[in-house]
């Protein structure tokens, strides 16, 4: 059977942030194997060389760049257009967690969490955009979270940025729309990775979760794939402003 031509990204070049690893890894490979051009980014060049042995030979490329530092990003961003190609696609996914009471957070650690999962997709967004818009096209997926609605005990700073990043999205798609550039989020549940393995080992916890989300599970990072894939497709080329969750439909229920 054929794919639906809507769905059809093949020949697209996409940008995903923080995808050494993890979710990142695994929307990029997915995005691969559909047929884009994918550039992994991250700070750590050696790292990133490793993640891209393991992708579809000759689709993909990388670039070393801090996505909280301007000038650093405005350069990345003008090196991949220039060494790749124009960015089709961009998916901002870098981001990090830090537990912590409240009351205990540092400061510096407040500016850390919200630099790297806030400020990141503003400047990589808007240095991509700067772009998009005046081509009159591209795609941006904001990797969000279940906490971008809901949140726990100890993860509050950590909540705020996505649930900024929720509305950094809406505004990115008011202020992009009328230039052909459609903004939307991607909103992960708890999803099994490296950095979540200690909570998924913790007994008590993964009980809770599974007994949470009517799925019943930890979700995988290929749970994932597909939302990217149909967000950055012309499928969705009225589709803005919106929040997708993967969430095995724990944001649903009490």
């Amino acid at each position: 059977m054929t794919a639906h031509p809507l769905f059809d990204i093949g020949g697209r070049t996409a940008l995903v942030t923080g995808s050494s690893r993890g979710i990142g890894l695994a929307l990029a490979r997915g995005l691969a194997e559909a047929g884009c051009t994918v550039v992994l980014n991250g700070r750590d060049g050696a790292r990133l060389a490793e993640a891209a042995a393991g992708l579809p030979a000759g689709r993909v490329h990388t670039a070393v760049f801090d996505v909280t530092d301007g000038p650093s990003v405005a350069a990345g961003i003008a090196d991949v257009e220039e060494r790749v190609g124009p960015l089709d696609i961009l998916v901002n996914n870098a981001g990090m967690q830090l537990r912590a009471p409240l009351l205990e957070f540092t400061d510096a650690d407040w500016h850390r969490i919200l630099d790297t999962n806030l400020t990141s997709a503003f400047l990589v967004g808007r240095e991509a955009a700067r772009r998009m818009t005046e081509r009159g096209h591209g795609k941006i997926v904001n990797i969000c979270s279940l906490q971008s609605e809901v949140v726990r005990p100890g993860i509050a700073p950590y909540a705020a940025t996505k649930g900024a990043l929720k509305l950094l999205t809406k505004g990115m798609c008011a202020d992009w729309g009328p230039y052909g550039v459609q903004v939307n989020g991607l909103g992960p549940g708890y999803i099994e990775t490296e950095l979540t393995r200690p909570l998924v080992e913790d007994e008590e916890f993964t009980a809770w979760v599974r007994r949470r989300t009517p799925a019943g599970r930890w979700g995988r990072t290929e749970d994932l794939v597909g939302g990217v894939l149909f967000l950055a497709s012309p499928a969705a080329d009225f589709v803005s402003g919106q929040v997708l969750y993967v969430d095995g439909g724990m944001t649903s229920v009490l």
